[in-house]
């Protein structure tokens, strides 16, 4: 691991504006990061609010189907309800089996399991942890294979991957016994809607709440729903249809986030290094500014609703 010791620390040059300038830097950066701070935990409810929206939409279409007049038989899971009546609600050893295949040069692309966007490339992820040394021996993966994050099985941490890849050694890869009966995108919503992920809190097991595990033998004796192939493909094409702009309004928020947190760091940079003078706009500021001060409603609701030429 890499170390700065004091002889490198006690020879950094630092620069040093008058008190009275930095007085000013530090009223002016609290001021305007209370503000950005606002802004950004606006946009942030709206995506969770959106977000809830599009689980509703999920959750309604992948247990109860389509056609709300078909008739409905209990589902035999009392956690689940009814099901409509030609649906078959079988256990997961059924419908899966576990496989173990191990990256040889560890060559293949790797994959990230999330709690929001199931099984993605990490090339299409931000993620600052360290990657390893060598992928040589971590799970591999197949198109329409189920992996699951065992220790944040929890929080939803799934999916039915789309890519072949190779994964963290310590997930579980199960492989569909009867292809042709299911359709991914279908079982990927179905498990990582929320009656599942709550169900699957309770059978995890481990010493503390965040470092819960979902072993096999739990995952195989979750009952699982089952629409006919053609069925399922339709609920999903529907699914995708009513999310669409939902999804639209989500990215859009969220690229909006990190630009106001890209402008955060370049402003906090240029402040304190001088090349942004802010002593007279710290100087104009009213003298109850805080970051605590409240935002001006219509302020909030313009910078945090997303604007309707912008959905697709």
């Amino acid at each position: 691991m890499p170390r700065a010791d004091w002889q490198f620390l006690g020879n950094l040059p630092l620069v040093f504006p008058s008190p009275g300038e930095q007085a000013a830097i530090v009223r002016f950066l609290d001021w305007a990061n209370g503000r950005l701070e606002r802004a950004i935990r606006a946009k942030r409810k709206v995506i969770a609010l959106l977000t809830e929206q599009k689980q509703a939409i999920i959750h309604r279409a992948v247990t109860r189907g389509l056609d709300p007049s078909i008739p409905l038989k209990p589902s035999g899971i009392p956690w689940l309800g009814d099901i409509p009546q030609h649906w078959e609600a079988l256990r997961a050893k059924y419908l899966y089996r576990e496989v173990d295949e191990r990256s040889i040069d560890g060559s293949e692309e790797l994959l990230s399991v999330s709690h929001l966007t199931g099984v993605t490339p990490r090339s299409q992820k931000n993620i600052t942890m360290f990657k390893a040394a060598s992928y040589v021996g971590h799970r591999l993966c197949r198109p329409g294979d189920l992996v699951v994050n065992t220790m944040w099985a929890w929080m939803g941490a799934l999916g039915v991957s789309a890519h072949a890849g190779i994964i963290s050694p310590a997930y579980a890869v199960y492989r569909p016994l009867r292809p042709e009966c299911i359709v991914a995108i279908y079982m990927d919503g179905l498990l990582r809607s929320m009656p599942y992920v709550s169900n699957i809190i309770c059978r995890s097991t481990g010493l503390r709440a965040s470092r819960l595990r979902l072993y096999p033998e739990e995952f195989f004796r979750l009952p699982v729903i089952q629409p006919p192939a053609n069925e399922q493909q339709q609920i999903v094409q529907a699914i995708q249809g009513e999310t669409a702009n939902l999804k639209t309004s989500i990215s859009r928020l969220e690229r909006e986030i990190e630009l106001l947190l890209e402008y955060r760091t370049r402003l906090v940079a240029d402040v304190v290094t001088g090349k942004l003078d802010v002593r007279e706009a710290a100087a104009r500021l009213p003298e109850d500014a805080s970051p605590k001060a409240p935002i001006p409603a219509e302020d909030l609701l313009s910078e945090a609703e997303p604007e309707p030429e912008a959905v697709e």
